[in-house]
């Protein structure tokens, strides 16, 4: 039976997604769980899985298309099937109209309905004679590499991400006598930079007083930041974690699964602590909609991963339910899928809680920014030798300190203490972690 892939939804405000590229071509056999195609979120892209084995047979939507979530992009079917009804999509044409709401979906949906791919929807860019993919624009921007030069081989000489990988620069040419200086064929003569480590925000702009233009990236962090402290009242509740005792036996179970190659990090032993607190505090877990509150029966917890350019929120889903061990090898898989920019549906969004962790950059306290549309987010700072007292005597305890950032309109500040310090509970008594 025919299966119909369709624009996955990452997050619960994305409506459109942009076709990066199709891996495989018309006619290609595909695999249970192979990736078919590459999709292109205002944070980052990732990689579309199929559902089922047989043969691609329609693509339609090409690549540098916008598509609304939920709309049908390709088609898989047994080689001799008969599909009714689906035909290719026309070549990309500039939008006239804006796109309507799309349906919302969890995941890379691909079911039996059909739905008609919106050619309007989509939009190349194209200036002069350059047709490039928003992601082959964006990489050569970040390359400094100067499109005009860059031979493309998508549909209509559409330059591609691969083409942009593959570009080699040419050698300089001597400057003629008299020829003004600063024209180099290339924004610079030189090879391809490599891009930034991951821990590195984006390239400082390239001349003092310059104004560098945000990335799409950029611009999306932007824009749910600000409405989200625009919009959500928030307060804060910070305290202080001896963390002594899940330091040990942290050390203990990475001895014991050393032999898989799996380390349970600090921020593994975090979320699993968030996670069983919030099974006790269910309006921590709940969701502001304009109907009301939504009370979510399943925990979700996503920890924010930093990026080249930005950062993104992975989601451990059913958190509650799963042991360090798992967390952490989860964690460890959406970490590398994030920074590697191969993300697969249901990596991101989703959430019903987030946790915000700066302890590896020696930071002493910090606030984060409510993730709408949840109830809260944890940030969590560096855990340092400290002095306090015990019994009236000065001691050296590790100590970790933790705000929890809440949405007023959900739950209040008595709620939110508490729940904080059921979190500390179970980082002091770390064995009801693991049992």
């Amino acid at each position: 039976m025919a299966t119909q892939i369709t624009m996955p939804q990452m997050g619960f405000d994305m409506t459109e997604g942009t076709i990066a590229s199709w891996l495989k071509k018309e006619g290609d056999p595909v695999a249970k769980g192979e990736p078919i195609a590459e999709i292109e979120t205002d944070k980052t892209t990732i990689q579309v899985e199929s559902f089922s084995s047989g043969v691609l047979r329609r693509i339609l939507a090409q690549a540098g298309q916008k598509v609304p979530v939920g709309q049908v992009i390709g088609i898989i079917a047994d080689p001799d099937e008969q599909i009714e009804g689906a035909q290719p999509s026309a070549p990309p044409q500039p939008a006239s109209q804006p796109a309507p709401d799309a349906p919302k979906s969890n995941g890379a949906a691909q079911t039996e309905s059909r739905t008609q791919p919106d050619a309007a929807s989509s939009q190349v860019v194209n200036e002069g004679r350059i047709i490039a993919t928003p992601v082959a624009r964006r990489l050569a921007e970040e390359r400094g590499i100067d499109l005009r030069y860059v031979k493309g081989t998508g549909p209509d000489g559409r330059i591609t991400k691969a083409d942009v990988e593959a570009f080699v620069p040419p050698p300089p040419t001597p400057e003629p006598v008299g020829k003004p200086l600063g024209s180099p064929i290339l924004k610079t003569p030189e090879p391809a930079p490599q891009p930034a480590p991951v821990a590195q925000a984006a390239a400082p702009p390239a001349a003092p007083g310059a104004t560098q233009p945000l990335t799409r990236m950029r611009q999306t962090i932007a824009a749910r930041m600000v409405a989200s402290k625009q919009q959500v009242p928030h307060f804060y509740i910070t305290v202080a974690v001896e963390m002594d005792a899940a330091l040990a036996l942290r050390a203990q179970i990475n001895e014991s699964l050393k032999p898989e190659g799996i380390k349970v990090s600090v921020n593994d032993m975090v979320i699993r602590a968030v996670a069983l607190a919030l099974r006790r505090f269910p309006n921590m877990n709940a969701a502001f909609t304009p109907e009301g509150i939504e009370m979510r029966d399943y925990v979700n917890v996503a920890s924010a991963v930093t990026v080249e350019g930005g950062l993104v929120t992975v989601t451990v889903r059913d958190t509650d339910k799963k042991t360090l061990k798992q967390i952490s090898q989860e964690m460890t898989a959406l970490a590398e899928r994030a920074r590697s920019n191969k993300m697969q549906p249901g990596d991101v969004g989703g959430q019903t809680f987030t946790i915000s962790n700066l302890g590896m950059y020696n930071v002493e306290n910090f606030i984060a920014i409510v993730n709408q549309p949840d109830a809260g987010i944890l940030a969590v700072a560096t855990a340092a030798p400290t002095p306090v007292v015990r019994n009236g005597e000065i001691v050296i305890r590790t100590v970790m300190n933790m705000t929890l950032s809440g949405d007023h309109r959900l739950t209040d500040g008595a709620e939110g203490a508490q729940f904080i310090n059921e979190i500390k509970r179970l980082l002091e008594n770390p064995w009801s972690l693991v049992l």
